[in-house]
């Protein structure tokens, strides 16, 4: 009985001892958290998408409140909104930022990129991609295996079954980025959104010359440079083959749109062009229409009078009582 006693109390001043320690750590060792972290995570959607550069939604909150300015941070997912209310919280001002959206650079459907082989293998861009070159001659466009799919955790993305190119849905796009960096050939780009959601850029990543390129997809850049020429923004530059058009630059004037010959630069929610009449087309009036009477400044209408040809003159034998007849010739008039 003492031994079972002897034993408890042992066991009871260990851990009353530990305990004791283990307090003192605790508040030796004791890492201060500023309270306005929590808050400033509770306003944010915690959607943990690393779209704003930092590791969660927490890691976010936490720079926010340690740099002690919201200058050059953003939240994709809950956009301005968002930020007014993290700026409410550290009394501090959000800078206002365009909204993005995330854009394909490739228009290789099957109709535009002949497929000249098979692949059968793990259905993955990245395998895909570190293994060869693709089903077609185009070894820069899109893999179609829909790793961007996997990585959009808002369903924004899908592949389109009859063109095998992935579609992005601009309503449920939170810009997030995680597309972006999922996609192994790069060739989906993060871009403003632009002015009334209308934006023009080019649909093409293939940085082989004109006559290789051009093979290999009918709609691929051929870096011909007729874009950069008539672009009077200074907007687009041609690099290794292949345009880009800087969305800040851009005015949307659509000229390189109409110049491009292999209609490789794309305008996005734009309305659509009149059509152009037909060279030496020309419109014949009808012909019940009536020239309409020409109206000067003092408001009297002139009129066209019709000519009328003189009269020709015609002899008048006129008989004078008593005296000899007198051949009489009619003046002319002149209308």
């Amino acid at each position: 009985m003492n031994l079972i006693l002897i034993a408890v109390i042992s066991l009871g001043a260990i851990g009353l001892i530990a305990a004791v320690i283990l307090y003192a750590a605790s508040k030796k060792f004791a890492v201060y958290e500023d309270p306005r972290i929590a808050k400033v995570s509770e306003v944010l959607p915690q959607a943990n998408c690393g779209g704003c550069g930092f590791p969660g939604c927490s890691g976010f909150a936490a720079a926010c409140v340690k740099a002690g300015s919201l200058d050059g941070k953003m939240c994709p997912v809950g956009g301005q909104p968002t930020m007014e209310k993290v700026a409410s919280i550290l009394g501090l001002e959000a800078a206002a930022s365009e909204p993005k959206v995330a854009v394909v650079r490739c228009n290789g459907t099957c109709a535009n990129r002949p497929k000249i082989t098979q692949y059968d293998g793990v259905r993955s861009c990245s395998v895909a991609h570190s293994t060869y070159g693709g089903e077609s001659g185009c070894s820069f466009g899109c893999l179609g295996c829909g790793d961007c799919v996997s990585a959009c955790t808002f369903g924004a993305i899908s592949i389109n079954p009859e063109t095998g190119i992935p579609e992005v849905d601009e309503k449920k796009c939170t810009a997030c980025g995680a597309c972006a960096k999922a996609c192994p050939r790069n060739i989906i780009e993060i871009r403003p959104k632009g002015k009334n959601n209308r934006r023009v850029y080019v649909q093409c990543v293939n940085k082989d010359k004109g006559a290789v390129a051009r093979k290999a997809c009918a709609a691929a850049c051929i870096g011909c440079g007729k874009c950069v020429k008539v672009c009077p923004f200074e907007a687009i530059t041609l690099e290794n083959n292949l345009a880009y058009i800087d969305p800040e630059k851009c005015k949307s004037c659509r000229k390189c749109e109409m110049e491009c010959p292999q209609n490789a630069i794309i305008a996005v929610n734009f309305p659509p062009r009149k059509a152009k009449p037909a060279e030496g087309a020309t419109q014949k009036p009808a012909a019940s229409a009536a020239k309409p009477a020409e109206t000067p400044a003092n408001g009297t209408i002139k009129t066209e009078t019709p000519k009328v040809e003189p009269a020709k003159a015609e002899s008048v034998k006129t008989e004078i009582p008593n005296k000899e007849t007198v051949k009489v010739e009619s003046p002319k008039t002149e209308a």
